[in-house]
C-alpha cells in the first residue's frame, strides 16, 4: 500500500525511500538539476528501485535530470537474460526515461582472458556503461549498491587480507576509469562489484571526467528497494546466480551476514560505519604519501656510465633514497604506489609484491640494483635515486 501523502500545496508527498534518496543526494552536494546521468539497471530490486525513486522525484519537480537507463545482458542466462533486457527496456519508457540495452559474451571474453565469470562480467558491463555515458554526454553513471552490498564487501577483503584501502570498501563516488582500470591486486582483494553487477587518479581519455556515484550506498538496505518496488506495484527481476553459493558474495549474503547478525543484529550497519572511518584514515594516509612523494622528487637525471646525461623516459621524476628510506613503510609504500600509478598511467597488474620490491631497492647503499615491473620496464636504483624505466608494454 502507498504511504504518499499530500503536501501543503496539494501536490502528493514523495515516498519515504525517494524523500530519502534525496536526501544524501543533497548531502553528497551532487547537482540536483541541469546534468544527464546514466542509470545501471539489471532488473533487481535495488537498481529498479533507483529508477523508480528518480521518476518520483522528477515528477515532484525535486529533481531535474536527464535519465538514460542502461542495461547489458552478459550473455549467460539464455532467454532469462533477454527477457530481462527486455523488461527493463519497457520499464524505463514506461517511466518516461531514455533507455540503452547491449549485450555482451561473457563466458567467451572469461576463457579468452582466463578470468573468471564475476570479474569478467564485471568489465563488460563497466565499460558498457562507460561507452553509454560518453555517447549520451552524461557526467555520472549511477549504480545502485545498498548498505547490504558494502557489508558484503568489507567482509570479502577482510577474509582475503586487504589493507584499509580494501577494507573500506566501496566509495559512494569514484572516478568511472577506476572501476575499468583496477590493477590486479585491487581485483583480488575484492572488486567493487556486488553481483555479476588506492587513491584518486587524474580522468584519462577514455573515462572523460565521468564519475560513478553510489547513491543509495549509505542508507538503503535490501529489503528496502524491494519493499519500494512492491509500494510502486513494480514486480521487479530475479536473478538465480545471486542464489548460486558457488560465488563468494553469495555465501558471504546467504551464511556469515546472518551469522554475524546473532551477534549484532545491526552488523551490516556496523561493517559500513567501520569502512567509513578506514576510507577516512585511508584518506588522510594519501595526502601525507603524496606529499612524501613530492619531498623525495627530484628534476637531476643520473649520468650514464659514458658520462652524458640520460634522457628522461618518463614524466616520472627519479626519488631521492635517502627520503623515501626514512620515512614510515605505511607512507613510503603508498608514496611509490602513487608514483608507480603516475609513471604507468595506473596501476594495472601491479601488485603488493612489486612494491616491495621496490621498496627493498632502498635497502643499504649499493646501486645498479634493478626491480622488474609487468608488462616490461622496471625501476632502478643508482647514484642514491629511484628511477622509473617504461617498457614496451603495460
Amino acid at each position: 500500500m502507498s504511504r504518499r501523502r499530500t503536501r501543503r500545496d496539494g501536490g502528493e508527498r514523495p515516498s519515504e525511500f525517494a524523500r530519502r534518496l534525496l536526501a544524501g543526494w543533497r548531502r553528497t552536494g551532487w547537482a540536483t538539476r541541469g546534468e544527464r546521468v546514466v542509470v545501471a539497471v539489471s532488473g533487481g530490486a535495488d537498481s529498479t528501485a533507483l529508477l523508480l525513486a528518480l521518476e518520483e522525484l522528477t515528477r515532484a519537480g525535486m529533481l531535474g535530470l536527464e535519465v538514460t537507463a542502461a542495461h547489458l545482458d552478459h550473455g549467460l542466462r539464455g532467454e532469462q537474460g533477454a527477457a530481462d533486457s527486455r523488461w527493463v527496456e519497457a520499464q524505463a519508457r514506461a517511466l518516461g526515461f531514455d533507455v540503452v540495452a547491449g549485450r555482451a559474451n561473457v563466458g567467451e571474453r572469461a576463457r579468452g582472458e582466463r578470468d573468471n565469470l564475476e570479474q569478467s562480467a564485471r568489465r563488460a558491463r563497466y565499460e558498457f556503461l562507460s561507452a553509454v555515458a560518453r555517447e549520451r554526454g552524461a557526467s555520472s553513471v549511477l549504480v545502485a549498491h545498498t548498505l547490504d552490498d558494502q557489508a558484503e564487501t568489507v567482509l570479502l577483503r577482510l577474509l582475503r587480507g586487504s589493507g584499509a584501502d580494501g577494507a573500506g570498501g566501496m566509495r559512494p563516488e569514484r572516478a568511472l576509469e577506476e572501476t575499468t582500470n583496477k590493477s590486479e591486486h585491487e581485483r583480488r582483494a575484492g572488486g567493487d562489484e556486488p553481483r555479476t553487477s588506492a587513491a584518486d587518479a587524474p580522468a584519462d581519455e577514455q573515462g572523460n571526467g565521468i564519475k560513478l556515484r553510489r547513491p543509495l550506498l549509505g542508507w538503503a538496505r535490501r529489503a528496502d528497494t524491494e519493499s519500494y518496488c512492491r509500494e510502486r506495484g513494480v514486480e521487479f527481476r530475479a536473478d538465480a546466480m545471486n542464489e548460486d553459493e558457488s560465488f563468494a558474495r553469495v555465501r558471504v549474503r546467504r551464511r556469515l551476514l546472518p551469522l554475524l547478525e546473532t551477534f549484532n543484529p545491526r552488523a551490516a550497519e556496523a561493517l559500513a560505519r567501520a569502512a567509513e572511518l578506514l576510507r577516512e584514515d585511508s584518506d588522510a594516509l594519501e595526502r601525507l604519501a603524496s606529499e612524501l612523494l613530492e619531498e623525495s622528487q627530484t628534476k637531476i637525471q643520473p649520468k650514464t656510465g659514458g658520462g652524458e646525461a640520460r634522457e628522461a623516459e618518463t614524466d616520472c621524476l627519479p626519488l631521492r633514497v635517502e627520503v623515501l628510506a626514512s620515512a614510515h613503510p605505511a607512507l613510503r609504500r603508498r608514496a611509490l604506489r602513487q608514483w608507480l600509478a603516475r609513471g604507468r598511467g595506473g596501476l594495472r597488474r601491479i601488485e603488493f609484491a612489486h612494491v616491495l620490491a621496490v621498496e627493498k631497492l632502498l635497502e643499504g647503499s649499493r646501486g645498479g640494483r634493478v626491480a622488474e615491473l609487468p608488462g616490461g620496464g622496471g625501476v632502478e636504483r643508482r647514484r642514491g635515486l629511484l628511477i622509473f624505466r617504461r617498457g614496451g608494454g603495460r
